[in-house]
């Protein structure tokens, strides 16, 4: 097979797109046909530059504030439950 050589500005936006899409390397990998080991060889030595850290780190935070919502969502259902049970038992004791 072929080997074909990629310039630095294609791995750059090749690596913040793995960042930004929240899919697997291999998954990307697969998408456009480069080996994984390449472009995890690429993220080690791209994933660092001040463009690509930052979305990663607008990601995290992404990430994060998804978790939040979703953590919140659990507790209110959890107390919705909670109060039906202590309605449910108030009356039982009358």
């Amino acid at each position: 097979m072929k080997k074909v050589e990629h310039d630095e500005t294609y791995k750059k936006q090749t690596v913040q797109y793995i960042k930004e899409s929240g899919k697997s390397v291999a998954e990307i990998g697969r998408e456009l046909k480069i080996n994984a080991n390449t472009l995890y060889g690429w993220i080690k030595k791209y994933g660092r530059e001040p463009e690509i850290a930052a979305v990663q780190a607008f990601k995290s935070e992404d990430h994060r504030l998804k978790e939040l919502q979703k953590q919140i969502r659990d507790l209110q259902e959890e107390n919705e439950i909670l109060k039906k049970a202590m309605h449910f038992f108030a009356k039982d004791r009358r």
